[in-house]
Parts: structure tokens; C-alpha cells; sequence
């Protein structure tokens, strides 16, 4: 028999938070910088969860490695001025960690942003303090996949691997949260690329909004 689930860990971008808005406008402006036409939100939002490698890619494709970096640098630069701008927490996200508090559930957030990033996107949104642990992309020494960053929340809340569960809106969520002995579930609702077979990640369940992490719940505690 598992024992009962004690905490609820999160990914950030895509999961937790709607950052699409903060990150997309980040790179346009660096695109308008470079003297490039803005892309459309629609077709930069499913790679917002892969990080600034990836959507530095995604806008300037002929880019060769080292002008890459630099312009990765710059974009960073430029979302970090403006971090937590126009991002929120998705729709009913709010709920849902109220009632897992209510529940005697600890949260927690585990994700591949850095740090410096992700306590000022925090503290402006009025959420530091509410998470038992938040372990970001410099925390440890290894980022999802790896399931230490999982295994290192675990320990940060006060609670085993396999008493979490993790949500996330990416294969590498799902991967880290199984080397880490703990299930996962896929946020569908997250930054998925319209053609992704999310189903094949292997994910323990999937939630297509927020609020339905609440009955998902409940059929755990109820089994």
C-alpha cells in the first residue's frame, strides 16, 4: 500500500504560472533590438517551458552558437527587468493552494528556472513564504530530468519522495518525478506543443486545469 500524499509539488512556468506574457514580450523586444519583426504569441507560448535557450532559438534560428549566448544573455537581461510584469498564477491556481493547504498538504515548487530569476518573480506576485520549499534550476547540482532537484524537495518539505506528488507540462517533469519514486501528473493545459504526445510521457494522470488537481485528490485518498 503507498502511504498517503503529504505534499503537492509544482513546476513554475507553465504549470504554476502563466509566465508566457513576461517571457514572449522579452523576446520580441530583443527581436525589435536586432531589428526583427515580433513573433506571434501563439507560436513562441509552447516553448516557454524549455527556457531561454530554447526560445532564443526559436527567434533567431540562423543564429550560430556564440552569437546565441550573447543573445541569450541579452534576453535574460531583458526578462529579468521585467519579471512577473504581467505574469499570474493560472486561472483557479489560487484555489486549488488554499485548498491544499486547508487539507494539511504542504506545497512546493521545483523548476529549471535559476534562482535569481525566480525569487523576485515570487516576491513580486506576494508568494514567497507560501511554498515549503522551492528548489529552482541552481539549486542543486542537477536540473530536471535528474531527480535530485525532486529528491531535494522532499527532503526541504519534511517528507518522503513517494509521499509527493508533481505536476508539470513537461516529459522531463514527468521523468524527473519517476527517478525521483514519486508520481506525476501532466498539466495539458501547460505550454504543449499542439502536435506533442504528452500521453506517451507515462504521467500518472493528467489535469487539463487547475481546479481538477482537487477530485484527482480526492480518488487518491478515497483508494
Amino acid at each position: 500500500m503507498s502511504p498517503p500524499l503529504r505534499a503537492v509539488l509544482f513546476d513554475l512556468d507553465g504549470t504554476l504560472l502563466d509566465t508566457a506574457p513576461d517571457m514572449i514580450a522579452a523576446l520580441n523586444t530583443l527581436r525589435i533590438e536586432e531589428r526583427l519583426a515580433p513573433l506571434a504569441y501563439d507560436e513562441v507560448r509552447p516553448s516557454v517551458s524549455h527556457g531561454a535557450g530554447r526560445l532564443v532559438k526559436l527567434g533567431f534560428p540562423a543564429a550560430d552558437p556564440e552569437t546565441s549566448l550573447v543573445l541569450q544573455q541579452r534576453y535574460l537581461a531583458i526578462y529579468r527587468g521585467s519579471v512577473g510584469v504581467h505574469t499570474r498564477l493560472f486561472a483557479g491556481m489560487d484555489i486549488v493552494l488554499a485548498s491544499l493547504a486547508t487539507r494539511g498538504l504542504v506545497s512546493g515548487i521545483v523548476t529549471n528556472k535559476p534562482g535569481w530569476l525566480t525569487a523576485p518573480l515570487l516576491e513580486q506576485l506576494g508568494l514567497t513564504g507560501l511554498f515549503a520549499c522551492v528548489v529552482s534550476g541552481d539549486s542543486v547540482a542537477e536540473r530536471k530530468p535528474h531527480a535530485m532537484p525532486m529528491l531535494h524537495a522532499a527532503r526541504l518539505a519534511g517528507v518522503s519522495p513517494d509521499e509527493c506528488v508533481y505536476l508539470g507540462d513537461a516529459e522531463r517533469d514527468i521523468q524527473a518525478a519517476h527517478a525521483a519514486g514519486m508520481p506525476g501528473l501532466v498539466a495539458t493545459y501547460g505550454y504543449l506543443q499542439a502536435d506533442e504526445d504528452w500521453r506517451a510521457w507515462g504521467g500518472d494522470g493528467f489535469i487539463r486545469e487547475p481546479a481538477e488537481l482537487l477530485p484527482w485528490l480526492d480518488r487518491v485518498e478515497r483508494a
